[in-house]
């Protein structure tokens, strides 16, 4: 982190989960104080993702194809279809679709990503903090990545992890980063 004053983030807030059958899918919504324009760019640019996502890649998601997706933390990269593109409002690929809207001069940012229900609370903290890094870093003021397993060390993040599995109602993974399996 690079800010005079250490980055806390705010409660839990903005999110749901949907469930179809066996399928939940986690939403989050977060309003942003940067133009469509500039957060599109942020979510399709390999170079700005590797400063707030919680993964990589190895090309630009602007265009409908595949690409080499590495999760923080995972040992190895992904094949990864993009398969809806459309500038600076959608962007669609496995599993995870972001919409942009124009809100007060900013953005609307919603995310739907599927995931296994187990993981919702954690996966819910962990984008809570990349939204924070990705308008620190649109807003110029950048606080570094904080994702995969750095962020699961972070007290912030264990202490949205537990007000996500309430807001849920579901029960707070047991397992502690960095703990000795028995």
């Amino acid at each position: 982190m690079n800010q005079s004053e250490p980055y806390q983030p705010g409660p839990a807030s903005g999110a749901h989960i949907e469930r179809e059958g066996d399928n939940w899918t986690l939403v989050l919504v977060r309003e942003l104080r940067h133009s469509p324009e500039k957060v599109w760019a942020a979510l399709t640019d390999p170079a700005q993702l590797r400063e707030w996502a919680p993964f990589d890649v190895d090309s630009s998601m602007d265009k409908v194809g595949t690409v080499k997706l590495t999760w923080v933390g995972a040992p190895g990269p992904m094949d990864t279809k993009v398969t809806r593109v459309e500038p600076p409002n959608l962007l669609e690929y496995d599993g995870t679709r972001w919409q942009l809207e124009e809100s007060g001069g900013g953005t609307r940012l919603t995310l739907w990503t599927k995931i296994p229900r187990g993981f919702i609370s954690m996966g819910a903290a962990g984008w809570h903090i990349a939204f924070d890094v990705l308008d620190h870093l649109l807003g110029g003021t950048p606080i570094g990545r904080l994702s995969g397993p750095a962020a699961m060390h972070f007290a912030g993040w264990q202490r949205l992890n537990a007000e996500y599995a309430q807001l849920f109602g579901v029960a707070v993974p047991k397992w502690t980063p960095g703990a000795p399996k028995s």
